[in-house]
């Protein structure tokens, strides 16, 4: 249902009424009780869908969702497979060069000695 802009003429009185767009426009105004009440004219509202099935997806078939279900573990499975197939073997060969502490000879001030 629409959000309309109500103006009573008589007091001044501005408000805003959810209404069917069936329904007549009000003409009473709620505070002064005057028959002087006029709809405005007003930007409007943006729309807003909330739940589900406002989107394209929302409505996949059954079996669009089976395909997309064996094509995501066909994904992770292969990138498993990829991560163990890495040579840990050459990784950890180069991981305790780079890790070693420096020996105390090479750690010394110059002109120490």
């Amino acid at each position: 249902m629409p959000t309309y802009d109500y103006e009573c003429d008589a007091c001044g009185y501005r408000f805003e009424e959810w209404q069917s767009f069936k329904d007549e426009p009000l003409t009473e105004c709620p505070k002064c009780q005057k028959k002087a009440l006029r709809r405005l004219f007003g930007r409007g509202a943006a729309i807003i869908f909330k739940g589900s099935g406002f989107y394209e997806t929302d409505y996949r078939s059954e079996s669009y969702k089976q395909a997309e279900k064996a094509d995501r573990e066909a994904q992770s499975k292969a990138e498993s497979q990829a991560a163990a197939t890495t040579c840990p073997v050459a990784n950890s060969q180069a991981a305790p060069a780079a890790a070693s502490p420096s020996s105390p000879a090479s750690a010394s001030a110059p002109g120490s000695s």
